[in-house]
């Protein structure tokens, strides 16, 4: 067997990340293994769990190392209209997986993509993701600011079974912190540090989007969405057009504009960017 110096740099690299598994060093190692080979811009190891906010492993330092505020926007809420979040807890499965593989037919028209993922990402991510069990992932993302080409995504495609093996065995040196999490949408503080009061009918159990859509209802002194509701108001923030829903949800395409109609009056609101502004811009101004 001949080697290229190249061959031996990758199996340098490789006992550098196998070395640094049980250190804090190695996310970094990890990342620098791998950016020999693609070029990507960021970079973020996230624990996905149904309903729960995401939990940071580690993420790329900033240039001047302050906090990421579009980042925390996301930890607080935008999570749940993220196409990777949303396929790894429908359906969690270990793998490569591509932003084609799970965006929504309409993603690139929702607010998400253009306020957040556009100006955040701005072009191409993928996930190397291992399913620790039924309710819980371990995802290493890597954004790029250009589209990853075809041999990015081959080669990306390559490395995922020994990254997914390495991430299989981080997993018992990671701790995950809840308590640094910013507030929820559903937890919004006020002045006074105290929690909003949502409606009194509302679940304990509700998701924080739904609270979030109940406590605006309550105010405007109008009919609570319905769970169904709820479900297709996300699934539209998300990206899915009205058939991808009615085929998601096994209803029809008219169920689908039925329901959107009485979210949108419910709701007082005629957009999907106003739609949108009460998911999000309300409940980051109340943080």
């Amino acid at each position: 067997m001949e080697l290229e110096w190249r061959d031996l740099a990758f199996h340098r690299e490789i006992g550098a990340v196998i070395e640094a598994l049980d250190s804090a060093q190695f996310w970094t190692r990890l990342t620098r293994a791998l950016e020999r080979y693609v070029a990507f811009d960021n970079w973020v190891a996230l624990r996905f769990t149904p309903g729960e906010a995401p939990l940071v492993c580690a993420e790329s330092p900033t240039p001047d190392g302050a906090v990421d505020a579009m980042f925390q926007d996301y930890l607080a809420a935008l999570y749940q209209l993220d196409p990777f979040y949303i396929a790894a807890t429908d359906k969690p499965a270990s793998g490569f997986v591509t932003l084609a593989d799970v965006a929504p037919d309409n993603f690139s028209m929702t607010e998400y993509y253009q306020r957040y993922f556009r100006k955040n990402i701005v072009g191409d991510e993928v996930h190397f993701n291992y399913m620790i069990d039924a309710r819980h992932t371990l995802a290493f993302s890597l954004g790029a600011t250009q589209r990853y080409g075809e041999r990015d995504l081959a080669v990306l495609a390559l490395c995922a079974p020994w990254v997914i093996a390495l991430l299989r065995q981080r997993l018992p040196y990671e701790t995950f912190d809840s308590a640094l999490l910013p507030p929820q949408f559903g937890e919004t503080l006020t002045d006074s540090a105290t929690p909003t009061q949502l409606p009194t009918d509302t679940p304990a159990d509700t998701p924080a989007y739904a609270a979030r859509f109940a406590q605006v209802a309550s105010a405007s002194g109008r009919a609570a969405l319905t769970a169904r509701e709820v479900e297709v108001a996300m699934l539209t923030l998300s990206g899915f057009s009205t058939r991808a829903i009615a085929e998601k949800l096994a209803i029809s395409f008219e169920t689908v504009r039925a329901h959107k109609k009485h979210i949108y009056t419910k709701l007082n609101v005629n957009s999907q960017s106003e739609l949108f502004a009460l998911f999000y811009d309300a409940g980051r101004q109340g943080g």
